[in-house]
């Protein structure tokens, strides 16, 4: 238990600078951008999949839980963001590090990951042209009850990176809690019938808002006991806590489980197609 809440508060403290760069940039973006400035910076969102699908690529969950806050106020792309949820893998990359993976097979995952992950942007991109209501950031401040107007920009940046923290080490907590009570070996023992079922399986356990599901699925991998499809269909789907802040900052709850959806089944669908290719 006492790991369990260590763990929690760690998770925590690694996003709290993301979360703060995060406000920063709304709340500059908000009160000192003008009109001008911002229709230039939503027309480069054309580029959003490519950068998203790089940048999601590097070794922490902590740029999805940025993109899942930007995303809640249409500064970045449906696509944008589903391609960095895509390519994020978590403790992906530093397990294999540390197990000694051959560095050619561990720049093939990441590659295919971040190609899948701008690839699936632009034809998400493609398919929801249709312009969506943007909440602002005082929209936001009214329902956290805060009064940003007064405070400026690094004070009301540093109050909502704290409430929304205090938000993520209450879910982390919940979560561990609840992983300690099933058990990794059985989260694990799922992935081992190796049927078609286990790419659902796989997928759903990377859905897991914390770093359990990357490492349960890597070091089955790393020990031969699941295919390549399957730790891909589970990686791909590992975003971190990125759909746990995606949940709590955009509103529209209809369109969370539409994103939720189409990042499980293209990991269940990458993962079966992987396999029948090699």
């Amino acid at each position: 238990m006492l790991d369990c809440i260590l763990e929690g508060i760690l998770d925590t403290l690694k996003v709290l600078p993301y979360l703060f760069i995060t406000f920063i940039i709304l709340e500059i973006m908000e009160h000192k951008l003008t009109k001008k400035n911002q229709k230039l910076l939503s027309k480069e969102k054309k580029y959003g999949p490519l950068i998203g699908g790089i940048l999601g690529a590097l070794p922490q969950c902590g740029f999805s839980s940025m993109v899942a806050n930007l995303f809640s106020v249409r500064v970045i792309s449906l696509g944008t963001l589903i391609a960095v949820f895509l390519s994020t893998s978590d403790e992906m990359l530093p397990i294999m590090i540390s197990e000694h993976t051959n560095i050619l097979l561990l720049l093939k995952i990441i590659c295919f990951k971040a190609i899948t992950g701008i690839f699936i942007g632009y034809i998400i991109d493609l398919i929801f042209k249709k312009k969506q209501k943007k909440e602002t950031i005082k929209e936001l401040c009214d329902h956290d009850h805060c009064h940003c107007d007064h405070d400026g920009i690094i004070i009301s940046s540093i109050k909502h990176t704290l409430k929304i923290g205090l938000f993520i080490l209450i879910a982390n907590l919940l979560i561990n809690i609840i992983i300690l009570k099933v058990g990794e070996k059985t989260l694990s023992n799922l992935l081992l019938n190796n049927n078609i079922l286990t790419y659902f399986i796989s997928s759903l356990i990377g859905l897991i808002p914390n770093c359990a599901g990357s490492v349960i699925i890597t070091e089955l991998y790393l020990s031969n006991l699941i295919t390549t499809g399957t730790m891909l269909a589970g990686l791909l789907t590992g975003s971190g806590i990125g759909i746990l802040l995606l949940f709590k900052m955009n509103k529209n709850i209809k369109e969370n489980m539409l994103i939720l959806s189409i990042i499980y089944f293209i990991g269940v669908i990458i993962g079966i197609l992987v396999d029948i290719i090699i």
